[in-house]
């Protein structure tokens, strides 16, 4: 089974849910290798729901993913909090929408929920639950007191930070943080862009269809977490092909 645990579906938060656009995503990523991925949209993107109605309606829910032309999407957001950091957050598609709706008065920046009032509400749900971008400057995550880290199942090797700052500086802060705390890292491409797909990727040993089942192939290392030679192409080309759009859409706006 081939992953990316941190992939988005809009090319900016403030752009409308496109079908054709997630289509494009959903075949560029069978057409690099990946057989199922974590879709983990920012929390407070506009319309969030739109997307989740839309794979409702159009695609069965299987176990705890959704089998949209035989890729494995599993329902997750990526989470905004009061410390500054982003939080991946992936689930059944029902606990997801209940946190969501739970956190629909700290979606303006400034009013973050805490880590602490997050995690005691995400208890009475079983999140998958991956600290994203650790290092990053401008949403650091190493910061948060080591009995919240501890609570997280696994830490984001993100495809953006070894483009912006290099594959040796951030694979080492990564994977020391991670090991200092007992954790493991995951690979996560952080595309908003279909191109940006495949820069980094996990092959687990084992078929997962829960959040249980991930859990437990990512905590018992049945895994191997791969760079693309190609990241830097993917990447780069992605992130101006995204610059374009948002002002194509800023102009129509």
């Amino acid at each position: 089974m081939i992953i990316d645990f941190h992939n988005h579906v809009k090319v900016t938060k403030t752009a409308p849910f496109s079908l054709e656009y997630f289509l494009n995503i959903v075949q560029e990523a069978q057409s690099e290798g990946l057989t199922a991925f974590t879709l983990t949209e920012h929390f407070n993107a506009d319309h969030f729901f739109d997307i989740y109605d839309t794979l409702d309606a159009r695609y069965p829910y299987v176990n705890e993913y959704y089998n949209v032309d035989g890729l494995k999407i599993f329902a997750g957001m990526e989470i905004d909090i009061q410390e500054g950091s982003h939080l991946l957050f992936t689930g059944h598609r029902q606990d997801l929408r209940s946190l969501r709706q739970q956190l629909e008065n700290y979606v303006s920046k400034g009013s973050y929920i805490p880590v602490r009032e997050l995690f005691k509400r995400s208890e009475a749900y079983n999140f998958l639950k991956i600290g994203a971008h650790p290092f990053r400057p401008s949403n650091p995550l190493h910061h948060l007191p080591e009995d919240i880290l501890k609570q997280f199942d696994a830490f984001d090797l993100n495809g953006s930070d070894l483009f912006n700052k290099g594959i040796e500086q951030t694979q080492a802060e990564v994977h020391e943080f991670a090991a200092r705390l007992g954790k493991p890292v995951v690979a996560g491409s952080d595309s908003h862009h279909s191109l940006q797909l495949g820069c980094v990727y996990n092959t687990l040993e084992q078929e997962c269809d829960t959040i249980n089942e991930l859990r437990q192939a990512i905590q018992s290392g049945a895994y191997q977490l791969s760079i693309s030679p190609s990241l830097g192409i993917k990447v780069k080309a992605a992130k101006q092909i995204k610059e374009l759009l948002k002002a194509n859409l800023r102009l129509v706006s």
